[in-house]
């Protein structure tokens, strides 16, 4: 019988903390270092794996993971028009689902570790590869129209590329593969051991997060919740098939669906102000936060490893 990881609940205790009218919060720099921990941590995990295996084996999954990131705006900017959102707000909602959530994959390989699930070790090559192709997608798509004309594509793909999201987790990997699992050993005291208890912790702040945005969600209306809740389940079908397709073990498709219905909060609102001031970026941030990551880490990452189970086996 499934069960929901140790670390979720630290998450509803920060959700109920907000809603409940708690001044509990957690001090920014301690938000940012623990960001910046589970970051290079996952990196660190998945480039050793890397140094394990060749390259050329990974060619397949490292050209799908690019290109089902670049294909997912289109997919979902003409069905977020008919929901009658504009296009700006098409491009940016297309750009957050498109894009991925780092947190949410750790919570996904926490709950198969905690049922015995196996998963490639190197999935996290996965998270670096899928966040920033469907941010340059969206952007394509909402130049189409004169207001969104003239992005300084210099600056955009700068931010992109080298924002601290990407520059970690690229940076842990290469620096995994490199030196390799005797190269690593000696920080495993400090970024394995303890890896469970600091994703608990940022998990807490994503809580007080997401309470603070679900008040906004009134002013967006229903539409804005069926995004929320609609796209994740529909887009992880769409990844459990990637995933089935490239020969995945049970534990990678669910990873795989994962990420497909996860929903970035980090690099994409960054993304957006540069390339998209259009567009409304509480409407983003209020799906993706107040909507999606708690339903993805509470209920979504069961029903995704559900998923794959049914597809593998």
């Amino acid at each position: 019988m499934p069960t929901i990881d140790v670390v979720v609940w630290f998450f509803v205790l920060g959700l109920v903390a907000r809603l409940a009218g708690s001044p509990l919060s957690v001090p920014k720099a301690l938000t940012e270092t623990l960001s910046i921990y589970l970051l290079l941590a996952i990196g660190l995990k998945g480039g050793v794996e890397i140094s394990r295996q060749p390259l050329a084996a990974l060619v397949p999954q490292i050209l799908t993971c690019i290109g089902f990131g670049l294909a997912i705006p289109f997919l979902l900017v003409p069905l977020l028009r008919r929901m009658g959102f504009s296009l700006v707000d098409s491009a940016g909602l297309a750009a957050h689902y498109g894009s991925v959530s780092v947190v949410t994959f750790a919570v996904a390989a926490a709950y198969l570790q905690q049922m015995g699930i196996a998963y490639e070790a190197h999935a996290a090559l996965w998270v670096a590869l899928m966040e920033a192709p469907a941010l340059l997608s969206a952007i394509v798509i909402a130049r189409r129209t004169g207001p969104a004309a003239s992005t300084a594509w210099r600056l955009l793909l700068h931010d992109v590329f080298a924002g601290p999201s990407v520059m970690l987790l690229a940076g842990g990997l290469v620096l995994g593969a490199f030196l390799g699992e005797a190269g690593t050993a000696p920080l495993a005291p400090v970024f394995v051991t303890p890896f469970k208890g600091v994703l608990a912790l940022y998990l807490l702040e994503l809580g007080l997060v997401a309470g603070e945005r679900l008040p906004a969600l009134r002013s967006y209306g229903l539409r804005l919740v069926a995004v929320g809740v609609g796209l994740p389940p529909v887009l992880a079908v769409a990844g459990a098939l990637v995933g089935w397709a490239l020969g995945l073990s049970t534990g990678g498709v669910a990873l795989f669906a994962t990420l497909a219905a996860s929903a970035s909060y980090i690099a994409a609102p960054t993304a957006m102000r540069i390339a998209l001031p259009q567009a409304n970026a509480g409407l983003s941030l209020a799906a993706v936060l107040g909507i999606t990551f708690p339903f993805n880490v509470v209920l979504g990452v069961p029903l995704y490893t559900w998923l794959a189970q049914t597809l593998v086996y």
